[in-house]
């Protein structure tokens, strides 16, 4: 029976890193809730073997229930009927598993019924589901759209959504709009105040709404009359029970069929207001956005450790000139790059959800008291280094499943290319991933900001001056080279004084930044479990070493007086 928790022994190493002491310290503010809940955890060592049992859990639900349904939800879907979203038989069993499991507002205050768990943990839970199902997984991760309510609504907001949430209710995010894409300062839904009734009203038309027939919804609309960019944008709670919004489709997809995507019609349908006025994508959207990225950073790291599964068996199991194709240098170099970069990218994405596990814990507790200097430092230092690093996490891993799905379908062959074998849903889910959730473009722009400032390379530097065994010191002399050279590329950039050369070089700049960044993180873990990823820091070392002399060539060979070669006819 498999369980993709415990047959992944990657995971529970993350689980265990030495950050989790002071994450779970400050997400259990001295574990006061063991007076009032029979299931707070009593200290520490209670709390990891919670979260490690949770886990478990999730990753038996997630290698059978949800794993035997998959295929039937990619085939079936669901089913548009009248103005409402039916799922597929299967998803629909999946969520029951999850409900009764008590899989739900995972990160929610025990007051609310939920398991007050750290994102980490929880984020884990993320790529477990999408390791079998990533259609599946977008419907059942969107309960952490609750995470926004809960920073920016009221207590009464608190108190009547989050329970429903944590007993298995779903929700979306209703952002995106046929005119606004990217460019959320477009939205144009219009939100007005009803004073007969003492509520707001949303009429128009979002488009492209994953699971956009939920219970509840987080909407982005325009409250400001005559604005027509950001300021004028607000958050509203939209609760199905009320009406007044209708699916006018769900949309035909490529893959993730089992996730709804809907074109939502908002007729004079009631809502309420989350936070304040004119803040809705200035500050919440943007909140709501980072948690997104990181879920489908764990989405990919679920997709492609799932290609990988594939590409190895398949390997091991196929003969070709009297032996198995794995024994090719052509397969297994493959391969070990697949494991490779899979390594870096999980190493990468927990390495963020532990900084935002302690920024947001340190949020929460601002507002029960005033925090000290030493917590307001700590506070600022590790959301900026959540947010420096939840592009690459986003941008890099769902970039790294598009190249694992088919490299592991390449190894299938002919195979592959038929409906018979997973490797050709997996391929198909993968595409999505660098798309949607803002696209690696658009994550390059959120991060090359990092760039220019100098944070990645502080960064790098201090990795420079850890302690490594004697077996990766070698790697990490060649890791502080490949800092040079990015540090070179970047001074040139910054040289030119040219915003447009500025923009046709950042993509390779932030590559390069991710890849001496993962590099790092992949010997630390190496240092600490030479067993589980030595093979991977020397294979990957190889690798980014190579994109980074690619890198290092492209751009200090350009001068702004060659955009023309590069710009439209």
């Amino acid at each position: 029976m498999a369980n993709h928790y415990t047959d992944h022994p990657e995971l529970r190493f993350e689980l265990n890193h030495p950050m989790m002491e002071r994450i779970v310290e400050l997400k259990e503010r001295g574990f006061r809730d063991k007076e009032n809940f029979d299931y707070a955890p009593l200290d520490f060592e209670d709390a990891m073997d919670s979260y490690d049992r949770v886990l478990d859990i999730v990753g038996e639900l997630s290698g059978t229930i949800i794993a035997e349904n998959a295929e039937s939800v990619d085939l079936e879907g669901p089913h548009h009927v009248g103005d409402r979203v039916f799922y597929a038989s299967g998803t629909a069993r999946n969520l029951d598993a999850m409900v009764k499991a008590g899989m739900n507002g995972m990160t929610m205050p025990r007051k609310y019924n939920g398991l007050n768990f750290p994102i980490t943990p929880y984020t884990m839970c993320a790529e477990l589901v999408a390791a079998s199902d990533a259609g599946f997984g977008n419907i059942w991760s969107l309960q952490d759209c609750i995470e926004t309510l809960y920073e920016f609504g009221n207590e009464d907001q608190h108190s009547r959504f989050i329970p429903r949430i944590c007993a298995g209710e779903t929700m979306s995010m209703d952002l995106t709009e046929p005119d606004a894409g990217s460019d959320l300062q477009s939205v144009m839904l219009k939100a007005t105040y009803d004073e007969a009734e003492n509520c707001w009203r949303l009429n128009g038309v979002k488009r492209f709404i994953t699971n956009g027939d939920a219970d509840l919804h987080l909407v982005l609309a325009r409250s400001e009359e005559g604005t027509t960019d950001g300021r004028g944008l607000s958050m509203f709670i939209y609760d199905k029970r009320d009406g007044g919004v209708n699916v006018r489709r769900i949309e035909n997809k490529l893959g993730i069929h089992g996730s709804p995507t809907c074109e939502l019609v908002y007729k004079n349908a009631k809502a309420e207001l989350c936070g304040d006025r004119k803040l809705g994508l200035i500050k919440y959207v943007m909140a709501l956005m980072n948690g997104a990225r990181l879920g489908i950073a764990a989405q990919s790291v679920g997709i492609s450790q799932a290609a990988y599964n594939e590409g190895l068996a398949y390997a091991k199991d196929r003969e070709q000139f009297g032996k198995a194709i794995i024994n090719f240098p052509a397969v297994y170099d493959m391969l070990a790059l697949m494991k490779a970069k899979l390594d870096a990218g999980r190493a990468l994405l927990y390495q963020c959800s532990r900084y935002v596990d302690v920024y947001k814990a340190l949020d929460d507790i601002a507002r029960e008291r005033k925090l000290t200097p030493e917590e307001r430092q700590e506070q600022k230092k590790y959301a900026k280094l959540a947010d420096s690093l939840t592009p690459l996490a986003k941008g890099m891993n769902s970039e790294y499943c598009n190249q694992n799905t088919f490299d592991a379908l390449q190894i299938h062959g002919g195979s592959g290319f038929m409906m018979d074998y997973p490797i050709q849903r997996y391929y198909r889910d993968a595409r999505i991933t660098n798309i949607y959730e803002g696209t690696t473009q658009l994550q390059v722009v959120a991060a090359i900001r990092y760039v220019t400032n100098g944070s990645y390379l502080a960064q790098m530097r201090e990795f420079e001056t850890a302690e490594v065994s004697a077996e990766i010191q070698a790697l990490q002399t060649r890791a502080a080279k490949m800092a040079d050279k990015f540090e070179e590329a970047v001074n040139h950039v910054k040289d030119a004084k040219d915003q447009e050369f500025h923009d046709l070089c950042a993509r390779h700049l932030v590559e390069m930044a991710a890849d001496v960044i993962m590099l790092h993180l992949l010997l630390r873990n190496a240092t600490v479990a030479p067993e589980m990823f030595a093979k991977s820091a020397r294979v990957y070392a190889n690798f980014v070493e190579a994109e980074i002399a690619k890198h290092h060539t492209f751009v200090m060979n350009l001068t702004p007086e060659q955009l023309a070669d590069y710009q439209p006819a």
